[in-house]
């Protein structure tokens, strides 16, 4: 990690008071620590280099996990113009320059890699405007991104990017880290043994923050001074995390928070929800978590779940921190209190099976339209009974393959909503039955 490669020379003694972290950036893709899967030398990125085919991708991952570092030496070792830019900062105007900047490049005969930083901030809009120049190869698009692209991202822009996942640094990157820190500084970390392992929790899996960590402690430490933990604590004004994010403690509490749920505590639910914020775990995780607590664990036993947790993510977006966890908490309580339902979760798992199993069956052609004279001749459509028009707005009609016969995957319980749910089709079950129909 030195200079940056794309920057003019600096001046020795300026650059020396760059921070740690700049200093310490990679020079080649092998010096990239903690993300082995893909710039190690069988990593993804490698193969591509080595390949001399770069696709548009979509790197995720948390902060200070080297994404930026990563689409720099990505540039440089494919000999591509590197342009960045940022979500944050940047609109349509800003868009449509770099955009004729990349044209007039490809036109000389080099193509450029467009690095698009907090790429989720975009709309949908703008992420769309970048479709026809990633389709005619203007530019390689790399975006960069903290939260799911499943859920940030348009699907037309994923299907034309591949995602690749940065992990969170484990303690051994990040001691890695902290060794090149003390060889380029020329001097260890005045630490104990247990307050070296304190700071790295503290940097909870992020490069970036393990370097300005040892920084502040450097700038903090008389001639001699060795920083026990509660010394540590004091100096750089930050406590470890309860539990990290991207290991046993973090899936240990998720879990306990959604078992709490299910099993309608709605104290035990508030705890962990509680623990977990305190740990610093990303809300929106827990906004989406709690999404899937409803539709997995209450479903249409209480349809409003659903509602009130999207709500409740989206006041998180509204408010911010820390008046959007009460949002969260009260989405929560709701679903601990719930009546519980995993009816809808168990029948679409028993329907993908079905439809594993039996290939692609054509529906019956009474449900099939016709709209052409081919298809009218072949019986599409024919017999098809219009259920408005239907006494009780019901035909009894059978909607599926011939060959796979009548199936039954949902069955509500008698709880909550899905009482009135299973009334109506015990209903629509005894019409069927009086009308002559499977």
């Amino acid at each position: 990690m030195s200079d940056d490669l794309f920057a003019p020379r600096i001046p020795e003694e300026v650059a020396n008071r760059r921070p740690l972290a700049d200093r310490l950036r990679p020079r080649a893709l092998s010096e990239v620590t903690g993300q082995d899967h893909l710039t190690g030398e069988d990593g993804v990125l490698r193969r591509m280099i080595d390949s001399g085919s770069l696709g548009s991708m979509i790197f995720w991952g948390p902060p200070g996990t080297g994404k930026t570092t990563v689409a720099r030496l990505l540039s440089g070792e494919a000999s591509l113009a590197f342009e960045q830019i940022s979500a944050i900062f940047s609109g349509v105007a800003d868009l449509k320059k770099v955009f004729e900047a990349a044209r007039l490049r490809r036109m000389d005969g080099r193509q450029t890699l467009l690095f698009v930083d907090e790429i989720h901030r975009f709309n949908r809009a703008q992420q769309d405007s970048f479709l026809p120049v990633m389709e005619d190869g203007t530019v390689i698009l790399v975006g960069a991104t903290t939260e799911n692209p499943s859920f940030e991202l348009n699907a037309a822009l994923l299907s034309r990017a591949r995602v690749l996942t940065f992990k969170s640094h484990d303690d051994e990157s990040l001691e890695e880290l902290l060794k090149r820190a003390e060889t380029t500084e020329g001097k260890t970390l005045p630490l104990t043994n247990d307050a070296r392992a304190s700071l790295l929790r503290m940097a909870d899996g992020d490069g970036r923050a393990v370097l300005t960590l040892a920084e502040e402690v450097w700038r903090a430490a008389r001639e001699d001074e060795t920083f026990d933990t509660d010394g540590l604590t004091r100096i750089v004004q930050r406590r470890a995390p309860v539990y990290d994010k991207a290991q046993d403690g973090h899936y240990n509490l998720i879990s306990a928070l959604h078992k709490s749920v299910r099993g309608s505590d709605p104290d035990a639910a508030l705890y962990y929800l509680a623990r977990m914020f305190d740990a610093g775990e990303d809300p929106l995780y827990l906004g989406r978590r709690l999404v899937r607590m409803a539709v997995e664990d209450i479903g249409l036993a209480d349809p409003q779940a659903l509602v009130i947790c999207n709500a409740a993510k989206d006041a998180y977006d509204y408010l911010g921190s820390p008046e959007g966890e009460l949002a969260l908490a009260q989405a929560c309580v709701y679903l601990a209190t719930a009546p519980k339902s995993n009816a809808v979760y168990t029948a679409f798992k028993a329907a993908t099976m079905a439809a594993k199993q039996n290939g692609s069956l054509l529906p019956p052609k009474h449900i099939l339209n016709a709209p052409t004279k081919l298809m009218k001749g072949e019986g599409y459509g024919e017999g098809y009974r219009y259920d408005h028009d239907e006494p009780d707005a019901f035909s009894g009609q059978d909607y599926f393959p011939e060959k796979m016969g009548r199936q039954t995957f949902y069955d509500p319980p008698e709880r909550g909503f899905e009482r009135d749910i299973r009334k109506r089709l015990e209903w629509w079950a005894k019409l069927r039955k009086e009308r002559n129909q499977r």
